[in-house]
């Protein structure tokens, strides 16, 4: 790649370039800057609140799951259990529905520990 540049032996020296005064900076004060922050906060709560609209809730509830409480006994497992509930073929879509029910993280149980399985 080449370049091009003008150096001013280029320039006669009978003809002179008129100086041009550098641009001068723009500096913000501190109080400046907090109108500037305090601008760009005022737009994104003007741009949050017009969104916001499609954000909302109904107010039904939906139907409640009919569901049954068991102990998790030693020795229990969230597969484990989710099989004997579950039609074959679909332990792991029960297990996702067992951990969506109770809130579980992961498939820790703990012995003695309460959940709520649908009933099937």
């Amino acid at each position: 790649m080449s370049t091009l540049s003008i150096s001013p032996a280029f320039v006669s020296s009978s003809v002179r370039m008129p100086r041009v005064a550098a641009a001068p900076t723009v500096k913000l004060t501190q109080r400046g800057r907090v109108v500037v922050v305090l601008a760009f906060l005022a737009i994104a709560l003007v741009v949050m609140m017009s969104l916001s609209g499609w954000a909302t809730a109904s107010r039904d509830g939906g139907t409640p799951e009919p569901t049954r409480t068991i102990e998790v006994q030693p020795g229990d497992t969230l597969y484990g259990i989710a099989g004997t509930i579950a039609s074959p073929g679909h332990i792991r879509d029960m297990v996702q529905h067992i951990e969506q029910l109770n809130s579980l993280t992961g498939a820790s149980l703990t012995v003695g520990q309460k959940i709520a399985i649908p009933l099937h």
